[in-house]
């Protein structure tokens, strides 16, 4: 069972946002957008994905196993269509949910990710998939390199933020997760999902941040070509973890954009 962050009213007439987060990150990256949405009147659950945030590992932690791992998350805790929110791998994981299985979506939001089969793994996800080298990175960061490494991409990311992403690296489980999903599949695999974004005909919102140097703003003009009724939204100076960065700022955005869902 996934640990979650959840607030707003079930059953009500907007519906459910569900909210998946990236690497190294958890459910608690939502935190704002969960707040500002049950404030609009919307149900949002932010899952921590196995192995991170508060959920125990349960190997193998795979990339279709975290697709499988979201559908029986939204089976079990909500049933019905969602507004899915996406960022970095939880773009690869959710976007592919999705596409598998159009009828639980009806509105998506894709922030800071790709879903290409011609992608390329950045640095840090080269040395991630590199026997030896992923192991030494893992295996040696420690809390306080970990809070210099964020804080470098992510100005005025805060200390709870930062304890709460740390829990990925608790144990040696959860630092071999983070190799074992790095190392499970490769772009290539999103092959059979080339245009099925597209047809799920649902609204769309793209969310990038102008400096983001690891799903670079070239990623929300290419989803916009391939998506043609997406909105598109680029935050001037902000990173790839904006919701860290500018939390209050692009929930605010997500929000404007559900109203009209």
């Amino acid at each position: 069972m996934l640990s979650y962050l959840e607030a707003g009213p079930d059953g009500d007439a907007h519906g459910t946002l569900l909210c998946l987060h990236g690497y190294p990150e958890s459910g608690h990256m939502w935190s704002a957008l969960v707040g500002a949405a049950a404030a609009a009147g919307w149900h949002a659950l932010a899952p921590d994905l196995p192995g991170y945030g508060d959920s125990p590992p349960d190997p193998p932690h795979t990339w279709q196993r975290m697709v499988e791992a979201v559908d029986a998350f939204h089976d079990e805790r909500i049933g019905g269509p969602v507004a899915l929110c996406v960022h970095d791998w939880g773009g690869l994981i959710g976007l592919r949910w999705a596409c598998d299985h159009p009828e639980k979506v009806r509105a998506l939001v894709i922030c800071a990710t790709g879903f290409f089969p011609d992608g390329r793994w950045h640095g840090l996800a080269q040395t991630l998939r590199t026997e030896g080298e992923g192991e030494r990175l893992v295996d040696g960061t420690t809390r306080q390199a970990f809070g210099q490494m964020l804080a470098a991409v992510a100005p005025g990311i805060g200390e709870e933020a930062l304890d709460e992403y740390f829990k990925a690296y608790a144990d040696p489980a959860r630092r071999r997760g983070q190799l074992e999903l790095y190392r499970s599949g490769d772009f290539a695999e999103l092959e059979p999902y080339r245009g099925r974004l597209a047809a799920l005909g649902v609204p769309t919102l793209l969310l990038f941040g102008s400096e983001d140097p690891f799903a670079r703003v070239a990623s929300a003009h290419r989803l916009a070509r391939e998506i043609p009724h997406a909105r598109t939204e680029v935050l001037d100076g902000v990173g790839h973890f904006m919701f860290d960065e500018v939390p209050e700022r692009a929930a605010a955005i997500v929000v404007d954009f559900l109203a009209a869902v």
